[in-house]
């Protein structure tokens, strides 16, 4: 990405509340329920701002019901803010939305655009209807993609033979069909095996090395670790989080993970900055290492002391012990695996 580069999309103090009514508890308050509703708001999201820079890929992260989907529906247009502004591209999602539309693509991973009985082919000349796609540009976008995914064969199947990895790959040329500028992904992975996120995952750094913004909410950390540059961490619609994946994975300091396979079971390991994260058996372990306390030489020095040992690797903290960090320190319950 140019580190020149514009911002593309300005979120500004964006809010969405929702009136929602009480639910009776046991017979008698359902059904006075009936007749007298009591008005509960809530505020999915609160006063959040952020922006995203032309030819970037963002990470929204946080735990369910924390308001990311609802984020990407106002950003979308497919949802009014209650207050705030947003500008992607230099268009108000929701007053400009005919034009608005045709310059961004969306993938969701648990809807689909493609129809179920037809094969993805006739999906895509739909859209080609729609967007007003030339002849050649067509062909020459859905050769171009489907070669990369490698599904020539399988777009012109029925939807309803295809696997969910094969048909997460036609989402995706669907969504790529009119080359938008900007893309939003929600869970693009999900339920996806090793190899098809693979795919997928190649596939996005395909695209936004060719330009493409990509704004990408995911449980998946690993999507977040492979593909965005920067981070943006809500929950109870309230921004935590908002910088570099860099400065991200400097959150808990200057600290490196241990794995050890020992000779010899031992209980404790008394080295300054250094903790045990996990016993996987009583001669496999997980070492956390602060190297502001204890410089990694110097550590190993120490752990041969304390221990014998017949294998060793050193890694960087893992990203899910990152996040889980913020998640602690703000007070916020983790999402579900």
């Amino acid at each position: 990405m140019d580190n020149n580069a514009k911002d593309i999309i300005t979120v500004k103090g964006l809010t969405k509340k929702y009136i929602t009514y009480k639910r009776g508890s046991g017979f008698k308050e359902s059904v006075k329920a009936l007749f007298v509703r009591e008005k509960v708001p809530v505020i999915a999201v609160n006063d959040i701002s952020f922006s995203v820079r032309d030819g970037d890929i963002i990470g929204l992260l946080g735990p369910n019901g924390a308001g990311k989907s609802t984020t990407i529906k106002m950003l979308t247009g497919t949802l009014y803010p209650t207050c705030g502004t947003i500008e992607v591209m230099g268009y108000n999602p929701t007053k400009n939305r005919k034009n608005y539309v045709r310059q961004i693509g969306a993938v969701f991973g648990q809807r689909s655009q493609l129809i179920w009985d037809i094969p993805p082919l006739d999906s895509f000349r739909m859209n080609k209807a729609i967007y007003g796609i030339s002849d050649e540009e067509f062909e020459e976008r859905v050769s171009f993609m489907a070669k990369l995914f490698m599904v020539e064969d399988l777009i012109k199947r029925p939807t309803r033979v295809l696997s969910l990895g094969e048909r997460m790959k036609c989402e995706f040329i669907m969504a790529m069909l009119h080359n938008p500028k900007v893309v939003f992904l929600d869970e693009p992975t999900i339920g996806l095996d090793v190899i098809a996120k693979h795919n997928i995952r190649d596939f996005i750094r395909r695209m936004n090395g060719m330009g493409t913004t990509f704004i990408l909410t995911t449980h998946d950390l690993e999507d977040v670790e492979q593909l965005a540059r920067k981070v943006i961490i809500i929950n109870k619609g309230v921004k935590v989080f908002d910088d570099t994946i860099e400065n991200l994975k400097k959150v808990l300091g200057a600290k490196k993970i241990v794995q050890l396979t020992l000779i010899k079971e031992v209980g404790t390991l008394d080295i300054p900055g250094a903790s045990i994260l996990e016993r996987e058996s009583p001669l496999k372990m997980t070492v956390s290492v602060d190297l502001d306390r204890m410089p990694i030489n110097e550590f190993m020095a120490k752990l041969s002391e304390q221990c014998a040992f017949s294998d060793i690797s050193v890694k960087e903290m893992p990203m899910d012990i990152i996040i889980t960090h913020i998640y602690q320190s703000k007070g916020i319950e983790q999402p579900d695996k």
